[in-house]
């Protein structure tokens, strides 16, 4: 497990592909993601928050599995796995930035995962629901079907292992999805404004 800091991605590219050479990567797992909401109070989210956002979640991890996936494919086999968020099948008012920034995570991880597949590399898009994890429980607001870190670890295993293209857990979470696409537009804007935390 190697920890880089995302909001500089040319030392962390730089610090990916100098450990691929040493020893070349078979499996990547990029588990970034930075989660925030608007303040409580606010019409909108910050621009700096949503700056930030957008480099962890969705530039940095983007630029790396691109340069690592061009490595991979140079040797003809790999396995890239790209934790993204149930949050991305929504249009989240109070979480803009992070429902946004997975979003096009999602989109670039399929498109990847179309274009390397070809040269032997895998790509595999992780959308959990909500994990029970210290840093969740402080945001506060409800968090259903939360799953157990380690129950996500293991199903996120699982996934890569098989190669699958998208693996969306816990499986309720696909039902939303869908649920989500199908709703007349004026009753879908109304649930997601009813899913605000208090204050926001």
């Amino acid at each position: 497990m190697r920890s880089l800091d995302l909001g500089n991605v040319e030392h962390a590219l730089h610090a990916m592909l100098t450990e691929d050479e040493a020893d070349p990567v078979d499996l990547a797992i990029f588990a970034a993601g930075l989660g925030d909401i608007r303040a409580a109070g606010a019409v909108v989210e910050d621009a700096g928050v949503v700056a930030r956002l957008g480099m962890i979640n969705f530039v940095a991890p983007a630029a790396m599995a691109a340069a690592l996936a061009e490595r991979m494919a140079g040797r003809g086999h790999g396995r890239i796995v790209m934790i993204g968020s149930a949050a991305a099948f929504h249009a989240l008012p109070f979480a803009a930035a992070y429902s946004g920034t997975k979003a096009g995570l999602a989109h670039f991880a399929e498109a990847l995962r179309i274009g390397v597949r070809q040269h032997g590399v895998k790509v595999t898009l992780v959308s959990p629901g909500f994990i029970d994890t210290a840093a969740a429980r402080r945001t506060g607001g409800a968090r259903p079907l939360s799953t157990q870190p380690d129950v996500v670890a293991a199903r996120i295993a699982r996934a890569a292992a098989l190669g699958q293209a998208h693996a969306i857990m816990p499986w309720p979470f696909n039902l939303l999805r869908w649920f989500d696409r199908v709703l007349p537009g004026p009753l879908r804007e109304r649930l997601l404004l009813a899913l605000s935390p208090p204050g926001h």
